[in-house]
C-alpha cells in the first residue's frame, strides 16, 4: 500500500500524531502483561526462597557449612544472612532472572531476553562450583584431622605441618576444578596449576638427581629405617584414625536425631531403664 502524499503542515502533523497513538495503543497490552507477569513472578519468588531457607535449616544446613567454612567465608564476604539464607538468596533470584526472560519475551524486547538467557546458562555452574567448594572444605577438613593424628600417633615430626599439607592440597585441587567449571579464566588457571606441579616435580628431581646424590641417599636409607621402626606405629595409627573417622560418623548420625528406643544416650554410653531391666516376678499361687 503506497502512502498517500502529505500536502501540508497539518496533514503531517495529524498523520504523525495517529501513528503514534497506534503505536502506543497497541503497546499497551504488552505492558500489561509485561507488568503482570513481573509481580507474579516477585511475589512466587519471595515465597519460594522463604520456602528453601526452612527447609535447609530443617536439615541442618548451616551446621555442615560451619564445619566446612562456607560459613566463615560467607561472614568474610559481608553478608550479614546465613548459608541457608544466601542459598535461598540465591534461589530467589535465579526465579526472578527467569521471570524477567518470560517478561521482556512478552513486551517484545528479545535482544534482552537473550542476554538474561544467557546468564542463566551460567548460574547452575556457579552453584556446582559453590558446592564443589563445601565438598572440599569438609574433606580438607576431615583429612587434616585424620592425618595429624596418624602423624601424631607414629611418632612421625611434625604432623600439623603435613597436616597442612594435606589440607592445602585438596584446597589446590578444589579451586582449580570450581573454576574450571564457571569458566573464568580456565586457561590460565589450569597453565598455572600444570606449571606449578611441573617445577615442584623438576625441583626435587634436580635436588636429588644433580645436588645431593650421597645426601639424598642418606635421606632415603634414614626414612626407610624410620619407617622399618614406625611400621607397628603406623598400623596402630590406621587403626585408631578408622576408630576415629567411624566416631565422627556415628556423632554425626546422631546429631541429625536421637535414636528411639529403651536406652538413653550418655557421654558414658547408653544407661538402660531400670524397669525394663527387672526380671518379672511370679506371683505366689494360692
Amino acid at each position: 500500500m503506497q502512502p498517500l502524499p502529505v500536502r501540508d503542515w497539518g496533514e503531517a502533523f495529524l498523520t504523525s500524531m495517529a501513528s503514534a497513538l497506534a503505536l502506543l495503543l497497541g503497546a499497551i497490552p504488552k505492558i500489561i502483561g509485561f507488568l503482570v507477569i513481573l509481580i507474579i513472578g516477585w511475589i512466587l519468588s519471595g515465597i519460594l526462597a522463604t520456602a528453601v531457607a526452612s527447609l535447609l535449616r530443617a536439615v541442618r544446613f548451616n551446621d555442615l557449612a560451619q564445619r566446612s567454612g562456607f560459613s566463615g567465608f560467607i561472614r568474610q564476604m559481608g553478608i550479614e544472612n546465613d548459608a541457608a539464607g544466601m542459598l535461598a538468596s540465591l534461589a530467589k533470584w535465579f526465579v526472578r532472572l527467569i521471570v524477567l526472560v518470560v517478561a521482556f519475551d512478552a513486551l517484545g524486547l528479545p535482544a534482552v531476553s537473550q542476554v538474561l538467557q544467557q546468564l542463566l546458562l551460567w548460574l547452575p555452574n556457579l552453584v556446582v562450583a559453590m558446592v564443589i567448594l563445601v565438598i572440599a572444605g569438609l574433606a580438607a577438613n576431615a583429612l587434616h584431622g585424620l592425618v595429624r593424628g596418624a602423624t601424631a600417633q607414629a611418632g612421625l615430626g611434625n604432623p600439623d605441618l603435613l597436616a597442612n599439607v594435606a589440607r592445602v592440597a585438596v584446597w589446590g585441587f578444589a579451586i582449580v576444578v570450581a573454576v574450571n567449571q564457571i569458566g573464568v579464566a580456565e586457561t590460565l588457571v589450569n597453565t598455572l596449576f600444570m606449571g606449578l606441579v611441573g617445577a615442584l616435580a623438576l625441583a626435587l628431581g634436580l635436588a636429588f638427581g644433580l645436588g645431593g646424590r650421597e645426601t639424598a641417599g642418606q635421606i632415603v636409607s634414614g626414612w626407610y629405617r624410620q619407617g622399618q621402626r614406625a611400621a607397628p606405629r603406623l598400623a596402630q595409627a590406621a587403626e585408631a584414625a578408622s576408630q576415629q573417622a567411624q566416631s565422627s560418623t556415628q556423632s554425626m548420625r546422631t546429631g541429625m536425631g536421637s535414636p528411639g528406643g529403651s536406652a538413653v544416650a550418655t557421654g558414658n554410653g547408653p544407661t538402660t531403664r531400670p524397669d525394663l531391666d527387672r526380671p518379672p516376678t511370679s506371683r505366689p499361687t494360692a
